[in-house]
Parts: structure tokens; sequence; C-alpha cells
């Protein structure tokens, strides 16, 4: 290797910054509530990174990532770096409260737009660009964390957004090409790695998972421009560039031709291709991703050694690390007391990764005897599981098999809206909300009163009894059309069907951040996959019996149970979305059976699956939209279906949504502008579609007058009778003042329009 900094054997690509429980997010909601200043706030943080990363240091790793703490989102960390924040935040005088408005708005600022980071459940900020946007270089945070961690004795890596990823992610404003922006960005990347190296860095990492991802000869070329020119900084610190949820492919080979130092590669995800063109890189160091960063198995010792002795023995030097940052995987197994225990052993968190990489890299360095009790302990995890009955249950199996094609065939659309419409009777453009309502203090007490054994099932029940009748009675008065029941029940919309579902199990403390300070617990899916018995009926038909306005049956679909769990690894993702799909369908069907003419069946992951390359997105695309057609199709034509979409590149499965042939499709689109009409019409979508006019991610209220100015553009786009009036998302996480005043003006707006 040409850069004289000493190398390392063995680092995570990222570490979480919630906090073990949480603690970060409770401290930037009381922070936004004006309980704690800024102060207080900051000093949660940097206790919450000491202790982080002073255990990354004990726990062994001989590099350690520093930087990729953030409040909210590390793609608009990256827009302060680079000063590429909205000119609307600009007269924010506070820092911290202008990074706010830009992530989540205010009452006069709209904040960006916000989508998932490539194929994973976190939702990034996505930055707004344009030819004339104006870059200026804001260091203060990467230095001040590469100093914190510099006088804990940590051997710090700081990490960064590379160029070519924030550009290829940022929207352009103008319909500039953005990449034509390189040459104004390279020279502060070109500073920062000085500035860097001045404060005691040897190593960077530049992410750059947008490498993953298909690329043209422009692209590729602009990568060799890129990391060669920055590789000729004169001081600087060594170079690591990681890709990861992919296979790089062909950017590899360009970039082994740069004078960087380091490759990092997700050899999880993209194992065979890289693997093969890694072994002929013998003057980088590569960062072998072998440990599961997305995923929480255990590492299986005789797949992972082999492959690291195989590069070892080509002449590569070869760091044994995590496949992707453990933003993506909970804190620690410590506190899952309550998990199954043969299924607690088959599992890997975050402080377990970390052990596994140690484990990995003395065993690749001295051999397997200093770690023989480690290696025995993962290898009896693996068979173990392997042999579970659980894995393979016979009759979920046949009945799968049994099916023929019209299990996910309907009657065509026209005739379902005929006979939908003499059933349910609805106003043109009429309104509805997309499920939950605000959690109140009451719903947390009652749920924790539950939890510690303070209250009955029964008791537990009344009270969400109670909750539902709020809800229904605040929908009727308000004048929406079809009325939700709330989910005052629900703990979250995949958690909640997985706790009543055979082959999951649910954690005490699994926590990971989705955006921002929204943490979800995804579920484990360890086996076969059945449904008991009922699991909403009982609350659906309840509140169905309180008004006489259509009530929405509310189930969660197969492809987001599936993208929003963490999922076993031992069969293809379509043949756990089928055995989902089964589950789901025979909901549909006992709710009909109770009477309920209105089921929302939410898709709203799926675009997060989506393959990265292109040539494998149409085999996910036809079993994905099979899925869903298999949960629905098992109602009559009079039973209306709905489902719903937010936050993601919607044009890129465009195709697929109307292949849902779902009645009516609910979108998020007020932060888009309305802009994914366009493309459902170009597919020739001719269904009912809600695009949200109310963006819930934001404590904005809109005026009424605004969301029928949005109304009005959608109706160039979509015909009246077939537009629906909705918010972008779900309201639990709102408050009450801020959901009615939005609701209130959003049915006026509808009946100004009608």
């Amino acid at each position: 290797m040409s850069n004289p900094h000493k190398t390392f054997t063995a680092t995570v690509l990222g570490l979480p910054r919630i906090g073990p429980n949480r603690e970060l997010k409770r401290a930037t909601e009381s922070y936004w509530a004006g309980r704690v200043d800024a102060e207080a706030l900051h000093a949660v943080a940097a206790d919450l990174r000491t202790a982080q990363l002073t255990a990354a240091r004990d726990a062994g790793l001989d590099s350690v990532p520093v930087g990729t703490f953030s409040y909210y989102d590390q793609v608009l960390d990256t827009a302060v770096l680079l000063g590429a924040l909205p000119e609307r935040v600009s007269g924010i005088a506070d820092e911290l409260d202008r990074y706010f408005a830009a992530a989540r708005g205010n009452a006069e600022v709209a904040p960006l737009e916000m989508t998932k980071w490539f194929d994973t459940n976190y939702h990034y900020l996505v930055p707004e660009l344009a030819a004339d946007t104006a870059f200026s270089l804001h260091p203060d945070k990467p230095l001040a964390e590469l100093k914190e961690a510099l006088e804990l004795g940590v051997l710090a890596r700081p990490v960064i957004v590379g160029p070519i990823t924030f550009l290829k992610l940022a929207k352009s404003v103008d319909g500039s090409d953005l990449l034509n922006r390189l040459p104004d960005l390279l020279p502060l990347y070109e500073q920062l790695l000085g500035l860097l190296a001045e404060a005691g860095a040897q190593w960077v990492q530049i992410d750059e998972p947008s490498l993953v991802t298909d690329l043209t000869e422009t692209e590729l070329a602009a990568v060799r421009t890129t990391y060669q020119r920055l590789s000729e900084v004169s001081a600087r610190p060594s170079i690591l560039v990681a890709a990861y949820f992919g296979r790089l492919g062909v950017a590899l080979p360009v970039l082994a031709e740069t004078g960087i130092e380091g490759i990092a590669l997700d050899l999880v995800a993209g194992q065979d291709a890289d693997v093969a063109v890694a072994r002929s890189i013998t003057d980088k160091l590569i960062v072998a991703g072998v440990v599961d960063g997305h995923n929480i198995w255990r590492v299986d010792p005789d797949h992972a050694l082999p492959l690291l002795t195989g590069l070892r023995e080509a002449g590569v030097s070869v760091a044994v690390s995590s496949s992707c940052s453990l933003l993506h995987v909970p804190y620690s197994l410590d506190s899952e007391t309550d998990l199954d225990e043969r299924l607690r052993g088959w599992l890997a968190f975050g402080q377990e990764k970390i052990a596994e990489v140690r484990v990995l890299a003395t065993a690749l360095a001295e051999g397997e005897n200093p770690v023989a009790q480690a290696l025995a302990i993962a290898r009896a995890a693996v068979a173990d599981r392997k042999a579970d009955p659980r894995l393979r249950v016979a009759s979920v199996r046949e009945r799968l098999a049994g099916l023929g094609a019209d299990a996910i065939r309907r009657a065509p659309a026209d005739e379902r809206r005929t006979v939908q419409q003499e059933r349910l009777k609805l106003p043109l453009l009429p309104t509805t909300t997309i499920g939950s309502y605000p959690q109140t203090s009451r719903i947390r007490v009652a749920r924790a009163e539950l939890r510690r054994g303070e209250i009955d099932q029964a008791e537990y029940d009344k009270r969400m009894c109670a909750e539902i009748a709020e809800v229904i009675a605040l929908q009727e008065e308000i004048g929406l059309d079809v009325l939700v029941h709330g989910e005052p029940e629900r703990n979250d919309m995949v958690q909640y069907f997985a706790e009543q579902l055979d082959g999951f199990a649910a954690t005490i403390n699994g926590w990971v951040q989705s955006y921002g300070t929204r943490c979800v617990r995804p579920p484990i899916v360890y086996g076969d996959v059945a449904r008991p018995t009922v699991m909403t009926v009982e609350w659906i038909t309840y509140a169905q019996s309180l008004t006489s306005k259509p009530v929405k049956g509310m189930l969660t679909g197969p492809v987001t149970i599936l993208a929003w769990s963490f999922i076993r690894d031992d069969q293809p993702l379509s043949d756990t979305a089928r055995q989902i799909a089964l589950a789901i369908r025979d909901e549909t069907v006992d709710l009909e059976a109770a009477g309920i003419g209105v089921i929302q069946v939410d898709e709203p992951a799926l675009r997060e699956l989506l393959p990265l390359r292109k040539a494998d997105q149409t085999t996910y695309l036809d079993w994905a939209v099979d899925a869903f057609r298999l949960a629905t199709s098992g109602v009559a034509d009079a039973t209306q279906i709905h489902t719903h979409l937010c936050y993601s590149e919607f044009g890129e499965v465009i195709g697929a949504i109307a292949g849902l042939d779902a009645d009516v499709t609910s979108i998020e689109a007020a932060r888009s502008h309305m802009e994914v009409l366009d493309d459902l019409n170009a597919a020739g979508f001719d269904l009912g579609v809600g695009p949200g006019v109310y963006d819930i991610h934001s404590p904005r209220v809109p005026g009424s007058e605004e969301i029928e100015k949005s109304l009005a553009q959608a109706l160039k786009a979509v015909p009246a009778e077939r537009l629906w009036v909705n918010p972008d998302c779900g309201l639990k996480t709102r408050r009450n003042d801020e959901v009615i005043a939005s609701l209130r003006n959003l049915v006026a707006a509808a009946r100004a329009l009608r």
C-alpha cells in the first residue's frame, strides 16, 4: 500500500445513534417541545457518543467510525457540511433550529422531501440542488466529533457521504444534471481531507452506496475522476471508499485503478461478483463486509472464514467488517430476556456483531485456537437453526402449493367500481384518513399497565374501545366520509400482526431508527408463517357498530410486513411473502364476512425492497404484486380494497402500483407536489387514487385554501370520480390539535371543490 499510515484489521462501517434505550429520541422530542434547551440536548448526544465509542474501542475494533452520529439524518448533515440547505430556511438564525426546520418543517417553512435509503427502511432527507446552488464548507461537526474520539483514545475514522452519492440522491429543482456540479464539490472535499488530516485522522471513510446501483459510462468516469483527484491531495488521511447494499460490479475495477488506499465491500449482499475481482487488488486494503449489518442472524464462520482466507491467500490485505452500518440493527441482545431461548441463540444484534467481527479478525490473523470457544458456539447455533422444525411447516407449504391462478384474480375494475358505489354511496372527492390517529397518553399508560400486569386484558380492551369510540365520534363531527378506528390497540403496523402470526418473534428493546426520532421495533421472521386466529375483526366490527358510515378494515400488506421485519435468509423472499400473503388473505375474508365493506391493505414498502440493479427488478416486482393480489383477491367485487404507499421514488414502481389492482391507492404527494400523478397516468392507471394533501411528518397545519389548491392541481391529472382526499400517511405521530385543525381544513377543501 502506498500510504504510510497504519492499516487496521477489525471495524464496522457505522454505528447507531438513537441510544440503547432511545435516549436521543426522547431528548430531541423534549427539545422540540421546549422542555429542554439545546445545551441539554447536546449533553445527551455527547454522552451517547462517548459510551458508544469507548465500547467499540474496548470490544477490540482497531478502527472506529466517527461522524456517523446525527440528530436526524446523515444526508441532511452532508447538506449542512456543504452549505446546501434550501434558501427557505436561511432566515432561521439558530443553527440547530435551522437544521430541524429543513428536516421536519415548522409553521412557516416546508421541510425537505424524505425517501427511503436504498433498499432499507431508513429514510433520508432529499437535498434540493440547482445549477446555481452555491456550495461552501462547514466542517465543524466532523472535526468536533473526531477531536472528541481522539481525546477518548479511540482510533477514529471519520465517515462522510461521498460527492457522487450526495449528487445522485439529491433532487434537481431546476432540471439540471446535478452530476455537472461535481467540479464545484471536489475542492470542498479536498479541503475537508486536509483539515481531517491536520486534526489527526489517519483514515477517512467516504460512503458511496450509489456505486452499487446501475451506473452510466458518464457516472463511471466521474467515479474515476473523483477518486483519482482526491487521492492526489498531498496531505490527507488514507481514503476508504465504502459501498454497501449490493455488489460494486463494474465500479470496483474503476476504484481499484485510482490512488485510494481502501475499498469496503458488502460481501453479504454482493459477494460472488466482487470477491473474484477483489482477489486481484493487492495494493489496497479490502475491508470485507462478511458480518451482516442489515439483518440479525449470527454469522456462519464456515462461510465467512473461507472467504476471508481466500482473499488473504491471494495476497490481498484484508480487514474484517460489517457489511454496512450497524444503524440498521438494534444495539444489543442483553435486554431480550423474553425471546425463545433457542431463537435467541441464532441472533446477533449490534454489540454481538462487533464481537463477531473481532472473532473473525482474530481467527484470520492468528488461527482458530485463540477464539475456538466463540467459533464453536457460533457453529452450534447455525446447526441448531437449520434443524428446527418450525422452519418448515407442511400444512403451510401444501396449502400454497395447491393454489391456482384464480387465487390472484378479481373482476375488472369497472365492474367492481359500479357495485362498490351502489353499496357505499360515497360523494365525489370522498374524504378519509390513512389509518392511525394520535396515540394519546391514555393509550400509552394503558399499554404500560398491561405490560406490568397492573391491569388485565379485559380492562385494556375496554380502554381501547373507549379510544375507538372517541375517534369515531371525532371523524363524524369533522365530516369525513370513510372512517377508521384509529388503531389504538396497535403498537406498530407490522409488529401488531407479527405478534399474532406463527413464525414471527417480537423483541423487547430491538429498536432501530426509521427517520429522525421515529423508531421501530422490527419483528423477526424465523419460520414458516401462518395465522392461527382472527387478528383485527373484533376491533373493526366494534368501530363499525358505532357509525352508519363505512369503517375501513386496516391491515398491513405482505411485502411491507416482510420489508419491516428482520427476515429469514434461508429461503427466497418470495416464498416468505406468499406465506404472509396467505395469512392476510384469511383476515380479509373474515373481515368481509363480518360485514366490513372497505378493507385497506397497506404496502408503503413496495419500493423499499426493489433490487438496486434493473436486471433484478422485474422478478421482484412480479412476486411482490402477486403477493399483494393473493392477500386481497379472496373477497367479493363489492368489497372495496384500498392500499397505501408513502415516501418512495414511485416512478420506479409505477407499473407495479397499477398491477396491484387495488380499487383505491392513497399515496404520498404533499412534499413532492403531486408529481406522482403524471407518472401514474403515463402508466395507464385508471383506478381510484388519493394523493396526500396533508404532510403528516411536519407540524405544519395546512390551510383549506392550500389543500384546495393541491386538489385543483390533482384534478388536472385525475377525474373527480376517481379522486380521493386524504393525508399522506397515518396520524399516529402527530398531536391532536394539529390533526383536528388539518382534517377540518381537508374536509372544507373537498366540500368547496365538490
